[in-house]
């Protein structure tokens, strides 16, 4: 990881006052990682890798929105030798910027906590088989067992604790699994759970993703566009899943909101366009149009 740390870019300055305002000519582009960027294995083929660098190159700025943590994000971006100024992470909870003179090339610049203590008694009485781990706002994690390490962390990194040492500090995401349960039944039982006061979306399994209430992937891409100046109507965002759902909203209102061709009805349906399929380069047939 380390030998492509002098490929970041310097970090500009946040100040409003001197950073330049978009051109007309340039898009805020908004992109998910599994599914849409990367297959399962990791790896972006190399018509996206090509639409990725040119959209770059040609002064449109590319931020990557996804439920991954801090920490396996960071390392996909490593894998595409790629840097966006910024980096959505755990589906809106946490926000990084890039930052060269920092170890893993970002820094964290904001992150939004809940109580996690509620949710686990729900979480035990309505799926007392689950697997659960807690995204602290550093990007740590603490689990009550081992999970899938491609989203979280590495196996032989995983620290796991009980279920009251779990819930003894605020979470910025908690990751609910039952490898075994059938996903229409784990997406009813979790439907019937009444959680309030946090946000939750389901993934393509049974794995459901936990929040604040109002954090979003679409929330903190929102707080970005304003920072960075550019207009509504110049927004584009591409995904494919569940946690996409509110992203591809916003982007759409008054921009472009692409649905990738084999994501969910839900959302083909917020969708004000639809691409082809990860295996059909449906991010790059998107971004090739700008």
């Amino acid at each position: 990881m380390s030998d492509s740390l002098s490929n970041i870019p310097a970090t500009p300055t946040l100040s409003t006052g001197l950073r330049s305002q978009p051109s007309r000519d340039e898009w805020l582009i908004a992109i998910d990682l599994d599914g849409t960027t990367i297959d399962e294995a990791g790896q972006a083929s190399p018509a996206v890798r090509e639409q990725l660098r040119r959209v770059e190159q040609e002064g449109h700025h590319l931020l990557v929105t996804t439920g991954r943590s801090w920490i396996t994000t960071v390392s996909v971006m490593h894998d595409l030798d790629m840097w966006p100024e910024y980096l959505v992470c755990a589906n809106g909870a946490v926000t990084l910027q890039r930052d060269a003179n920092t170890l893993d090339g970002y820094r964290r610049i904001h992150a939004v906590t809940f109580d996690p203590a509620p949710v686990l008694a729900l979480v035990q009485a309505f799926l007392p088989d689950a697997s659960i781990a807690i995204e602290a706002e550093n990007g740590t994690y603490r689990y009550t067992a081992p999970f899938p390490p491609a989203t979280t962390e590495p196996t032989d990194q995983q620290r796991i604790v009980s279920i009251e040492e779990i819930a003894d500090a605020p979470a910025a995401r908690m990751v609910v699994i039952t490898p075994e349960r059938d996903f229409s039944e784990f997406r009813e039982i979790v439907e019937n759970m009444g959680l309030e006061d946090v946000m939750f979306t389901l993934g393509w399994t049974a794995w459901l993703d936990i929040a604040s209430a109002g954090v979003t992937k679409a929330s903190a891409a929102e707080v970005l566009r304003a920072e960075l100046g550019f207009s509504r109507d110049r927004v584009l965002a591409v995904g494919d899943g569940f946690n996409d759902l509110e992203l591809l909203e916003w982007a759409a209102a008054y921009g472009r909101g692409a649905a990738m061709g084999h994501a969910p009805q839900e959302l083909l349906s917020v969708a004000s366009e639809v691409t082809g399929s990860l295996t059909e380069d449906g991010l790059a047939l998107v971004l090739a149009s700008v």
